[in-house]
């Protein structure tokens, strides 16, 4: 019985559509992050792929396409579809804020490790500051996620 239900919660997630949606617009997004750091770095770098921050915001794109498709499936006057909407608004805000300031306080304390380091003080690690997005980024993420959910939604209409 047991065996039973863990395949068809498994099968039922797996044919979810709104899932879909989320994959394929992170996906989508890191993909392109992977594309622009080729043209521009000459090389292939598998930390884009997995990694945080830079262009598009793959945040923006998973939780817009993800409210985007619960609004073509559910529609858009459901409770489910207001959920999703403020959820987005929080994590996009989120991705230009909070996570750029972080960026901007590790590039800054990154400059003073330097200095420290070359008056031979103290040697630390560097602190990641990539870690948010610009607006910018945010904007194409958002256009990323709206995409792939409309796409995926008349590709399943097809069907």
């Amino acid at each position: 019985m047991i065996d039973v239900i863990n395949k068809d919660v498994a099968l039922n997630f797996f044919h979810n559509k709104v899932a879909h949606a989320v994959f394929f617009g992170w996906f989508s997004a890191q993909t392109i992050k992977v594309i622009i750091g080729v043209f521009e770095e000459k090389k292939f770098n598998f930390k884009w792929f997995v990694g945080t921050g830079g262009m598009p915001s793959s945040h923006a794109a998973g939780v817009t396409a993800m409210t985007t498709a619960v609004g073509l499936y559910e529609g858009v006057g459901t409770a489910l579809f207001a959920v999703t909407l403020m959820f987005t608004i929080i994590v996009i805000f989120d991705a230009q804020g909070v996570r750029r300031s972080t960026g901007q306080q590790a590039e800054i304390l990154n400059k003073i490790m330097d200095d420290i380091y070359w008056k031979k003080k103290i040697q630390e690690d560097r602190l990641k500051e990539l870690v948010g997005h610009t607006p910018f980024q945010v904007l194409v993420g958002i256009f990323v996620g709206i995409s792939v959910a409309f796409i995926l939604y008349w590709i399943q209409a097809k069907i």
